[in-house]
């Protein structure tokens, strides 16, 4: 997704971050400190949609105790300069009345009221394979997806030739670990493990 800086005068706190908020439609992040809107790209828009559309039946198929919020911040563990909200999270009513600001601030603070993460990448890839692959998993989170469904993560992320690539990262005693899935393959998430999803018709919503 495309992202824009703000022009405050001075690095916010996590909690100056949710008391400046706007209520105005828009989404912002805080990234070391700095207020940054994000604005997908049609495209971006259009492969997120799907998936959650796709998720979501799911979820009402399985009578899950699950749902996609239109927001939610996820704030790392020993970090007060940054939140994400991230593309699509699918969050766990039960263990929600455990997060401390979920209900103030539709903010999340455990990896145990998530049971996925998704985000779609755009240009700002680095996010996605780094900052935020190691805040969710020093958070518990137990699933993260990367869709690179342009190809744009770095060589050493999605290999060589670049390709579009979606990552589906497990937690499993304390670590993420990694399976990619590629045009040609059927995406398989342990979340979901009856989820239907075809990496080239993923690929197809990005046009």
């Amino acid at each position: 997704m495309i992202q824009a800086q703000s022009k405050l005068p001075k690095l916010l706190s996590f909690e100056e971050f949710l008391t400046w908020y706007p209520e105005n439609g828009s989404r912002y992040e805080l990234l070391d400190g700095e207020i940054v809107e994000v604005r997908p790209v049609g495209s971006h828009e259009e492969v997120t949609s799907y998936l959650i559309r796709k998720i979501d039946r799911e979820i009402e198929r399985l009578k899950l105790p699950w749902f996609i919020p239109n927001t939610c911040c996820v704030k790392p563990i020993d970090s007060d300069e940054n939140g994400y909200i991230s593309d699509g999270i699918i969050l766990d009513r039960s263990s929600l009345s455990a997060d401390p600001l979920w209900k103030r601030a539709s903010t999340i603070t455990r990896g145990t009221s998530a049971r996925l993460v998704i985000e779609v990448v755009s240009t700002n890839w680095q996010d996605d394979y780094a900052k935020k692959l190691d805040d969710y998993e020093a958070l518990g989170i137990p699933e993260y997806w990367i869709v690179d469904y342009r190809g744009l993560g770095g060589r050493r992320f999605i290999g060589s030739p670049k390709q579009p690539t979606i990552t589906v990262y497990q937690w499993i005693e304390g670590v993420y670990q990694l399976v990619q899935f590629r045009k040609g393959d059927r995406l398989q998430s342990p979340t979901f493990p009856e989820l239907n999803l075809a990496v080239a018709e993923i690929i197809a919503f990005g046009g």
